[in-house]
């Protein structure tokens, strides 16, 4: 089973980082981070779609859509200088609780 909690960190951290080239693509008029956003894109709905053979979908698309949420944003913040205001952080801090009651109290969640 942690395989596929593993997978799931790597389709995470591969939308992550092709969403975070999409903006340095330049609407795809460089071709480095055009790349890195197709081949990040192709291997996040990849490691995905091996995650779905062992975690029910809703659960895994919220983990992975709830945490990439969280990681764009703060790599907004880190790397592009984007500012996070006070509802930010409290919305970041909502989705974070979420993931984190729905894999410890959910009875769906397949540990």
């Amino acid at each position: 089973m942690l395989k596929y909690w593993l997978f799931l960190f790597a389709a995470i951290v591969s939308e992550v980082t092709a969403t975070s080239s999409l903006k340095a693509s330049a609407g795809f008029s460089k071709l480095l981070p055009s790349v890195v956003v197709v081949v990040g894109y192709a291997l996040s709905f990849y490691f995905l779609s091996l995650v779905l053979k062992a975690i029910p979908i809703g659960i895994a698309y919220a983990v992975w859509a709830g945490l990439g949420i969280v990681l764009l944003a703060l790599v907004g913040w880190i790397v592009f200088g984007q500012a996070l205001d006070t509802p930010a952080m409290i919305g970041i801090a909502l989705i974070l609780a979420g993931v984190i009651v729905m894999n410890v109290f959910s009875k769906t969640v397949v540990h």
